[in-house]
């Protein structure tokens, strides 16, 4: 019997990296899941490898039509929503203050943060129609610390927000047992961080105690235990997976 049999969920950002897996795995773990992602090739290519429980939709996290259009998609493949994985995100520019540009910020500020309240403001009434409901937002160990090996402004600002907008929501949906909890991750083996780093995070490895960086299954081990009823208890939190990386 799996951790989450009997439960539909919704992944943004699914067609790769930390999406990717944490789609397997809750595949694995019973669930039905809707992918989305704006890398519909990618999407669609896993969701046919991960069998029938799992449908792709081409979706743009900025777009309230557009959550509208997953949430609707969602009930009608498999029922109404009982977790949400907003797991979409991009680094964006690495500037300082005075150097990003306004439209660099917005977008940073639209994908990582808008997103995730067009997300629970979609699925919420969703989960509400059944008698609970798990809302993991994967922030950051930047939502912790601001000088985490990288100089964004809009990064931070966006992942700290997504931290603040995550313990509001707990507290308005605890009665209707209804988790809202966030995971901040910090170098993790995806190709954002590859794009981001000298050739897959080499100078990184020195600011990490472990002397490591982690593989994507790593944090979908904590995002599906924030998912299933392990974590029943929990609510409200942070849950940080960076290797001692905030502890110095």
């Amino acid at each position: 019997m799996g951790k989450l049999d009997g439960r539909t969920a919704i992944i943004t950002g699914a067609s790769r990296g930390m999406g990717s897996s944490h789609a397997r795995r809750f595949i694995a773990e019973g669930a039905k899941v809707v992918l989305t992602d704006l890398r519909s090739d990618a999407g669609s290519a896993l969701a046919q490898e991960l069998g029938p429980n799992a449908k792709f939709v081409e979706h743009d996290v900025t777009n309230a039509a557009d959550w509208a259009r997953v949430v609707a998609t969602a009930e009608d493949f498999f029922g109404p929503i009982n977790v949400l994985v907003n797991n979409a995100g991009i680094l964006g520019v690495m500037a300082k203050t005075a150097d990003v540009t306004e439209e660099e910020y917005r977008k940073v500020c639209e994908v990582n943060q808008h997103s995730v309240y067009l997300g629970m403001h979609a699925v919420i009434p969703s989960m509400l129609k059944g008698d609970r409901g798990s809302i993991v937002n994967i922030s950051s160990i930047a939502g912790l610390v601001a000088n985490y090996g990288f100089p964004s402004l809009a990064y931070v600002a966006s992942k700290f927000a997504v931290r603040g907008m995550t313990k509001a929501a707990a507290i308005e949906y605890g009665p209707n047992n209804i988790r809202v909890n966030s995971v901040h991750p910090g170098f993790i083996m995806t190709p954002m961080m590859v794009e981001a780093t000298d050739e897959g995070g080499g100078e990184a490895l020195l600011q990490i105690p472990l002397r490591r960086i982690a593989e994507p299954e790593e944090v979908s081990n904590l995002v599906l235990f924030l998912a299933c009823d392990e974590s029943s208890y929990i609510t409200g939190a942070e849950h940080v997976i960076d290797a001692g990386m905030t502890a110095q």
